[in-house]
């Protein structure tokens, strides 16, 4: 089968490597798409740092290859699949009371079974998976499918954030991360006011059913978001990028007893300052997301699979697993929001 591989920073090596054996108690999976995420991004830029050879890809989408004789339940060659990564440990306080997203263990380069380097794994043809740690779904075309697990970790953070009807949101940031935000707000009732410098991604903003957008180069936002909310602020703000230092002056806009969710990881990690008098006397709430779980994850597939959340805008170009360094290059370089690796183009009529 065929496997790409990080050997270094912008060395990505497309090789081939043994189908893995299947154990008796799990599945193989093959993967059909794998969508770049930007954690997959820092990788290839050397911004996230791992141990070489490393296998990335997490966003993936495929069919049952094989069942295992001791699987349970009633799964089958052929079922339409995502799988939702395992890097929780599954022992630890947080992974026994359901919430795996938080695992004290959290480990992206855990080595999966049969695969000959460390890494999550989906950026190769086959992938032996845990039936606990797979979900159906249907009616979309793969590489949709392949953007469950972004959506499954948007989704815990709108629950997280407890958007309620009527609430005024503000998504800063208007990439896959922030539009997904939009969208699911907006499903639980929210007025949603989107914040981001390119105006091209406010348009489309606009198109996804923003109530108002900002460009905040052109436009003061914290003038602009209390004009939009009754002079209050937003009771909810999803910061959807990596800048720390928008975090102090986004708390301007954050109305008394608010939210604000930290949801992206921040590169570099620096310490701003913040007023916690301010804190004090406003009761604003300040929390961090990461990652999803598995009722995220089985929810995401559906909304997906039945067009409640329509993903298509945000699958900007799907390239061939033979031009993954070129995809990377896209992804890394320009203002697309995914870009899709296809594994099936190559693979037809060529067997395993």
């Amino acid at each position: 089968m065929k496997t790409a591989v990080f050997y270094d920073v912008k060395k990505l090596v497309v090789e081939d490597t043994p189908l893995p054996d299947l154990p008796k108690d799990k599945l193989l999976m093959k993967i059909d798409t794998c969508a770049i995420c930007t954690w997959e991004q820092r990788v290839y830029t050397g911004v996230k740092k791992v141990d070489y050879p490393f296998i990335g890809g997490h966003e993936i989408a495929g069919e049952i290859f094989q069942v295992g004789e001791a699987v349970e339940g009633d799964w089958k060659a052929g079922d339409k699949v995502v799988f939702g990564t395992n890097l929780a440990c599954g022992h630890c306080y947080y992974c026994r009371v359901g919430e795996e997203q938080n695992c004290l263990n959290f480990d992206h380069s855990k080595q999966q079974p049969g695969l000959p380097h460390k890494g999550m794994g989906g950026l190769s043809e086959y992938l032996v998976v845990d039936p606990a740690n797979i979900f159906s779904y249907q009616h979309v075309p793969a590489e949709e499918a392949s953007l469950t697990e972004p959506l499954s970790c948007v989704l815990h953070s709108v629950e997280t954030a407890e958007v309620d009807f009527g609430d005024y949101v503000l998504v800063v940031g208007a990439g896959i991360m922030g539009m997904l935000h939009l969208q699911l707000a907006q499903k639980r009732g929210a007025i949603a006011i989107v914040s981001d410098p390119n105006e091209a991604r406010l348009e489309l903003a606009k198109t996804l059913g923003a109530a108002h957008v900002v460009n905040p180069i052109k436009e003061n936002l914290t003038e602009k978001v209390l004009a939009y909310t009754e002079n209050l602020g937003a009771q909810i703000i999803f910061n959807t990028t990596p800048i720390s230092g928008l975090i102090p002056g986004l708390l301007e806009s954050l109305s008394n007893t608010g939210t604000m969710m930290l949801y992206s990881s921040y590169y570099p990690d620096e310490p701003v300052g913040i007023a916690f008098d301010h804190i004090h006397k406003t009761g604003q709430q300040i929390k961090g997301t990461a990652n999803s779980n598995k009722r995220d994850f089985i929810r995401a597939a559906r909304m997906i699979s039945h067009g409640v959340v329509d993903v298509k805008p945000f699958i900007t170009k799907i390239y061939p697993l033979s031009e993954i360094e070129a995809a990377f290059e896209e992804a890394v370089n320009t203002e697309a929001f995914r870009i899709v690796i296809d594994f099936e183009e190559e693979r037809e009529g060529k067997g395993c």
